[in-house]
């Protein structure tokens, strides 16, 4: 017999430095989850994943046992990485804060492609060329 959902829960941790502390403390306790055995558990799956915001899917039961599923981090932080920037333009029509290839959009959208909602990777391409533009980042061939 399956267990009973009793919620899903949604959070963005650093990959392999989750603490208790909030945002996961928090929303964690209120469901009764043994706080510290997620985070063992995160950062142990996370390790090379280390310092990048990574989202993640945790499913609790009733019985207080948990699942989680770790998404690939958000197409943002992935392209700040790669440009290496701390952070998008102010204005990304007027002042732009670095350049991006054809190459390297293609490589963040193989990274992405099971969690984006695209079929193929060059509608993949597509959304990774957007969140470039509206950082103020210019797409080279």
């Amino acid at each position: 017999m399956a267990k009973e959902v009793l919620t899903k829960i949604k959070l963005q941790c650093p990959g392999g430095q989750a603490t208790p502390a909030p945002p996961v403390g928090p929303a964690l306790g209120q469901h009764g989850v043994n706080i510290g055995q997620f985070v063992k558990q995160f950062n142990d799956k996370t390790k090379e994943l280390q310092g990048i915001l990574t989202p993640v899917e945790i499913t609790v039961f009733k019985d207080k046992s948990f699942t989680f599923i770790i998404k690939s981090p958000p197409a943002s932080v992935l392209i700040k990485q790669l440009v290496g920037i701390a952070k998008g333009s102010p204005e990304p029509n007027r002042q732009k804060v670095g350049q991006i290839t054809r190459q390297q959009l293609n490589e963040i959208a193989n990274k992405k492609l099971g969690d984006l909602n695209a079929d193929s990777i060059d509608a993949a391409m597509k959304m990774i060329e957007g969140t470039a533009r509206t950082m103020g980042i210019k797409v080279v061939d």
